[in-house]
């Protein structure tokens, strides 16, 4: 195990922090992205903190701001479940996956597989299955998601276009 766990990069690093910070978020009842800048705050006045790289805090950014879709996408997902009854780490580890998978580049198969790895750490023995089932129903309709989230809305288009639209004198 200890091989394991020092293979593990800084991008693993990085959202091991971020489920812990997100975890804190919701049980302080404060958003995500304002607990990392409290953190760089207080790092900044005393060294023995670890401040937060820029990597967990645009992790934390895009979970605190895509938050309310990203928990009606996994309430929508869950069998069985209600999203407030699911141990709160799971909920940190399946928020940070989902907004991976919707909002990054990231190929679906790390997010899926550094959140299993995530919950084999920092939660129950039945967590790693369950949170794999879950995003292996959300990883169908990510590519989607992701193609929407891309596109430029129409109001954004030049009105220059509107002259040439056809059928127009």
């Amino acid at each position: 195990m200890g091989d394991r766990i020092r293979r593990h990069g800084t991008r693993h690093k990085a959202r091991r922090r971020s489920v812990d910070l997100l975890f804190e978020a919701e049980a302080r009842g404060v958003g995500p992205a304002e607990l990392a800048r409290e953190r760089r705050s207080y790092a900044a006045e005393d060294d023995t903190i670890k401040t937060v790289n820029e990597f967990t805090m645009s992790l934390l950014e895009g979970v605190g701001t895509h938050g309310e879709r990203i928990d009606d996408t996994i309430a929508s997902y869950l069998e069985g479940w209600r999203l407030e009854r699911l141990p709160a780490v799971d909920r940190a580890i399946l928020r940070l996956a989902v907004w991976e998978l919707f909002y990054t580049d990231v190929p679906p198969v790390v997010a899926v597989d550094e959140a299993v790895e995530l919950a084999k750490q920092l939660s129950t023995d039945e967590s790693p299955a369950f949170i794999n089932g879950v995003l292996g129903r959300i990883v169908v309709v990510a590519p989607q998601v992701r193609a929407a989230a891309a596109a430029v809305p129409v109001t954004e288009r030049p009105e220059a276009d509107d002259d040439a639209a056809p059928g127009r004198q």
